[in-house]
């Protein structure tokens, strides 16, 4: 058991959203919460670190991408109960969106996958309905073409309301 299961506190977590030739940065979780799953990479905030800080080291470590991280754009809770009821886990999650420096994705860390996820692609691969709905809201609308990524891309930076 991590020292993260059955916390007394939520922990503080960040996302990275990193769009490169229209595809999205992606991994598939190795161990819990979300064992399994494809998401946007990220993890927990350590004592002292921004949140663009600990998007940067997050995905280094899960992905080898190097990236700057930018603003917020979507935060929410994930709250994980075991079979009896009690919180397995709790996280506060801060996804921001971010820009692609270098480097091309190999798994680590907690990531057993990683890779480019076309829009296409996504809708066939066990993504959660929150991280799904992120990309929505970021104006991401995956069956569209190219150009929606471009378009939420621009919305962001210029500061626009989700």
């Amino acid at each position: 058991m991590s020292t993260y299961e059955y916390p007394d506190r939520p922990q503080v977590a960040v996302g990275a959203i990193v769009i490169r030739d229209n595809k999205v940065l992606f991994v598939k979780r190795g161990q819990p919460p979300g064992e399994g799953e494809w998401t946007i990479p990220g993890g927990r905030v350590e004592l002292g670190e921004s949140l663009q800080k600990a998007a940067e080291r997050e995905v280094k470590e899960e992905t080898g991408v190097i990236i700057r991280a930018g603003n917020p754009v979507h935060i929410f809770d994930r709250i994980d109960r075991d079979h009896l009821g009690h919180i397995r886990f709790h996280y506060v999650i801060v996804d921001l969106l971010a820009d692609y420096i270098r480097g091309e994705p190999y798994p680590n860390d907690d990531a057993c996958e990683a890779r480019w996820v076309t829009p296409e692609e996504l809708d066939e691969l066990p993504a959660s309905q929150t991280t799904k709905e992120v990309l929505r809201k970021a104006r991401c609308n995956f069956s569209k073409s190219s150009g929606a990524l471009e378009v939420m891309v621009t919305s962001l930076r210029q500061g626009e309301p989700l």
